[in-house]
């Protein structure tokens, strides 16, 4: 499905945030909304997108479009996983690995993915995981022990 009129203007949002921000790398998962996102960044930033496989969502299996509500938080707990579905420990070794490899590349680095896989992000930060955070909103993460802080651009 592509961008809405909503999700336009959020992703015009979030390039106006980010300008002056000195990005020179800029990674986005393949996946239409988040490519569609990064590409509205990248023209405001001047900064070519390169896609990675790794930071494409999750795929829920027979939950996929399906309400989540009521599996949501098992999922995330690891007492349940959908048919077909990847586990949230495998989402989030996938994205603790994908990012590790990210920033060996020059920064600052600005990563466009999906709910889930910034999910997996904040649980291997030793933040809350299951937090829903606006579309397109831009967040610095840093460092900051035992966890890390995350910050609005």
């Amino acid at each position: 499905m592509p961008l809405n009129a909503a999700g336009l203007a959020q992703a015009h949002a979030a390039a106006a945030l980010l300008c002056g921000r000195g990005i020179v790398t800029m990674v986005a998962s393949p996946l239409s909304r988040a490519r569609a996102t990064a590409e509205i960044v990248a023209s405001a930033i001047g900064v070519a997108v390169k896609t990675d496989e790794a930071l494409r969502e999750v795929a829920f299996g027979t939950q996929e479009g399906q309400p989540m509500q009521q599996w949501f938080d098992d999922w995330i707990g690891g007492s349940f996983t959908p048919d077909g579905a990847e586990t949230f420990a495998d989402l989030r070794a996938r994205a603790v690995a994908a990012i590790n490899r990210l920033t060996a590349q020059p920064g600052p680095l600005l990563v466009v993915g999906h709910g889930a896989f910034f999910r997996a992000l904040r649980s291997a930060m030793g933040l809350a995981p299951n937090v829903r955070l606006p579309n397109a909103m831009p967040l610095r993460c840093v460092p900051d022990a035992p966890a890390w802080r995350l910050e609005p651009a």
